[in-house]
């Protein structure tokens, strides 16, 4: 049996995007990858992250926030950044195979609460299982 491949997924605070991400791509691809979710300035699992996955069918209630740091040493067959400050503070993840940029916008300028930033978030899962399960795919060949 081939090994997964390790895919790690950064942003800022680990608390949105990356989570969304982390519970798309072990939803969509997890026979295929073992993926983890970190941030350059962790903080906590945004609520309206959680609350609107759920709504998906998948579940991140049993995430946390995680710094990047937790992963140093480790391999990955791919590494992506989220966000720009991401990117910026780590531009080179030492033990990645490849590194891709892949921005998303930050759901949390919308707000904590509220219908409107409940839409907001809504619309960034949405756009990240568009656009990061098939660059994943694609940058594994998976």
């Amino acid at each position: 049996m081939t090994p997964k491949k390790r895919v790690l997924v950064l942003c800022t605070g680990n608390s949105c995007r990356s989570q969304m991400a982390e519970g798309w791509l072990r939803r969509d691809l997890g026979d295929s990858v073992e993926v983890f979710s970190a941030g350059t300035r962790p903080c906590f699992v945004h609520p309206l992250a959680t609350r609107v996955m759920a709504e998906a069918g998948v579940d991140l209630s049993g995430h946390r926030s995680k710094s990047v740091r937790e992963f140093e040493g480790q391999a990955f067959d791919l590494v992506l950044t989220v966000c720009d400050f991401a990117r910026d503070a780590c531009p080179a993840f030492p033990g990645a195979v490849r590194q891709v940029h892949e921005p998303i916008p930050d759901p949390v300028v919308y707000g904590f609460e509220g219908e409107y930033a409940e839409e907001k978030f809504r619309e960034v899962r949405d756009l990240i299982r568009e656009r990061l399960v098939p660059r994943v795919r694609r940058e594994l060949s998976v």
